[in-house]
């Protein structure tokens, strides 16, 4: 690929492009005893789609997001659901390894770029994760923070206000089209990356670089 971006700032999305995000491995352990193999990817696709509702309205906790989200899984399948099971979820986020592909990569573009993480977190759950990227940040943004999750655009406002920047010296880069990059390109952010690791399908439509994983990343912003 010839064209090479040259963004002010490379921002990333955590859990899933960076961080290895493992709802549906700690799902299929919980609900193992309620939920039969035949029926677990579409109840895993359920609690995906109840966490993406949940982070649609006004802020509250990632706990509380989850527990909603638990919750509300476990009466659309007409199953139990257990005292404070949603906090299981919440406890191992900060247990989470990078993907292989990340390290090298996020080493080889903060020799020359400003790296900003925008996550859909809690300030107590990110430096756990972050330490493990073993890559210096610029800025490192929460939900938390910003009073709002993506895809809502407050987020993304949040994040352009506090680098005191334009849309146009963003490169902005997720494994998730409907979190991050439709947000992205409805703010103006015209550099997108989709990092396809098979968690979603791409939307073409919304004019991004589509890379494999995180090691195509340095050859699209000249490195």
């Amino acid at each position: 690929m010839t064209t090479h971006l040259r963004p002010k700032y490379i921002s990333f999305d955590c859990y899933g492009t960076l961080i290895n995000f493992r709802m549906s491995d700690v799902a299929r352990e919980l609900f193992a005893d309620r939920i039969g193999p035949e029926q677990m990817q579409q109840f895993t696709r359920d609690f995906s789609a109840y966490r993406l509702d949940e982070v649609m309205g006004d802020w509250k906790p990632y706990d509380e997001i989850l527990c909603n989200a638990v919750q509300r899984t476990c009466k659309h399948w007409g199953i139990e659901y257990r005292d404070n099971e949603g906090m299981t979820f919440y406890d191992a986020v900060p247990t989470w390894n990078p993907h292989a592909d990340v390290p090298g990569a996020l080493a080889r573009l903060a020799t020359e770029y400003k790296l900003v993480i925008l996550s859909n977190a809690m300030d107590e759950q990110l430096p756990h994760s972050i330490e493990k990227l073993g890559a210096p940040f610029h800025r490192v943004y929460t939900a938390q923070q910003a009073g709002a999750y993506k895809p809502r655009l407050q987020a993304f406002e949040y994040m352009l206000d506090q680098l005191g920047c334009s849309p146009d010296d963003i490169l902005h880069v997720s494994s998730s089209p409907r979190y991050d990059l439709m947000s992205a390109h409805d703010m103006g952010i015209k550099n997108k990356v989709f990092v396809n690791r098979g968690h979603e399908p791409g939307t073409p439509g919304y004019d991004y670089h589509e890379i494999k994983d995180l090691s195509g990343l340095p050859g699209l912003v000249g490195l």
